[in-house]
């Protein structure tokens, strides 16, 4: 493993090797497209990314395979549905664990804290601190759901 690889590249490589010998493809092809949307982003911003940036590559791809799951489901296509929640659960395995919601409304309160955020205006000094320690651990949409309410009643 080289030095600026992060470990979670390296988790990924390794289990492509594995997949490989072991010969199984549907696992390898997703791995192998989870290694490729890494190394684009990689390549498009010319950096070799960390396990935060690698971690919110995993989840923005969580929430495309989510609304296409959603999509194939609607309309009836079962076989596609099924290879979507292959996809997701392979891809949420290299996941942190999810944080429950007093672990969450806990990390709200200590930004807004931290942030001195007094209304809604503050939404974004919130979400900046919240991202990086939320990054794969929380549907950051909700939290920012959840943090705008808090500073609602703030105001």
């Amino acid at each position: 493993m080289s030095e600026s690889e992060s470990s979670l590249k390296a988790r990924l490589n390794e289990d492509v090797k594995t997949a490989l010998r072991a010969g199984e493809k549907r696992r390898l092809v997703v791995l192998r497209l989870i290694l490729a949307a890494i190394k684009q982003r990689e390549v498009d911003e010319r950096i070799q990314l960390d396990d935060t940036q690698v971690l919110a590559v995993l989840d923005k791809m969580l929430k495309q395979r989510r609304d296409s799951l959603n999509q194939y489901q609607t309309a009836g296509r079962a076989d596609l549905a099924a290879q979507e929640s292959f996809e997701i659960d392979l891809i949420q395995s290299y996941m942190p664990a999810a944080l429950s919601g007093a672990e969450i409304e806990a990390l709200i309160a200590e930004a807004i804290q931290t942030s001195a955020a007094a209304s809604l205006k503050d939404l974004g000094k919130v979400m900046a601190l919240l991202k990086p320690k939320l990054q794969g651990r929380a549907d950051l949409s909700q939290v920012s759901a959840r943090a705008k309410s808090r500073l609602e009643a703030k105001s």
